[in-house]
C-alpha cells in the first residue's frame, strides 16, 4: 500500500517521503495515529506543490543565515576569568557566557545552538561551533586570558596584604 508520511517515522521514513508499506501495518498503525495519509493522486500533487513552498523558503531562509555565518565568523570573544595556582581557572567558560558575551555585540544566538562539547577551563585560544542551519556552521573564536592580578603598591606588597598588616598593630 502507498503512503505519504504526515511526520517523520524512526526506521521507515520522513515528512512527506512516498513509500509503499505493509497493508496492515498502514491500516493498523500509520493511519489510525495520523502518520501517513493513503497515496492518491490528489494528494501526490498536493503533496509535490507543498513541498516546492517548502524548499523555496528554505534557500531564502539558507541565503540570510549564510550572511548571519559570515558576519558571526568574524566575531572573536577574549574571556577575562580568574586564576588559581599552576594557570588553574575558578570555574569555566559555558554556552550560556558566550551567549551572553554575544548578546551583548549585539548578536543574539540561542545558547542551544552553541556547540561546546564541554565548557572551557584552560586558558587559551578555542574555536566554537554555532550551528544556524545544518548548513550554516561558523566557527568563532573564543580566548581565554588571565585576570590582571591586583596591582601592586610601592613597597611590593599588594593593598590587601598592607591593609591586613595596618589591621594587625
Amino acid at each position: 500500500m502507498k503512503v505519504i508520511l504526515q511526520e517523520n517515522v524512526e526506521g521507515l521514513g520522513y515528512l512527506g517521503d512516498v513509500l509503499t508499506v505493509a497493508k496492515g501495518y498502514a491500516r493498523n498503525y500509520l493511519l489510525p495515529r495520523k502518520k501517513a495519509v493513503v497515496a492518491e493522486e490528489r494528494q501526490v500533487k498536493l503533496l509535490q506543490h507543498i513541498k516546492r513552498q517548502i524548499d523555496q523558503k528554505a534557500k531564502k531562509e539558507l541565503e540570510s543565515l549564510g550572511e548571519s555565518g559570515k558576519n558571526l565568523s568574524k566575531i572573536s570573544l577574549t574571556f577575562e576569568v580568574q586564576t588559581g595556582k599552576d594557570d588553574k581557572l575558578f570555574g569555566s567558560v559555558t554556552s550560556k557566557d558566550v551567549a551572553e558575551r554575544l548578546a551583548a555585540q549585539g548578536v543574539e544566538v540561542d545558547r542551544r545552538k552553541i556547540h561546546l562539547p564541554q565548557p572551557l577551563k584552560e586558558l587559551g585560544t578555542f574555536s566554537v561551533a554555532i550551528k544556524l542551519h545544518r548548513d550554516v556552521v561558523p566557527k568563532i573564536n573564543v580566548t581565554l586570558v588571565k585576570k590582571a592580578a591586583e596591582e601592586a603598591t610601592p613597597e611590593g606588597g599588594s593593598e590587601k596584604d598592607q591593609a591586613d598588616e595596618a589591621v594587625d598593630e
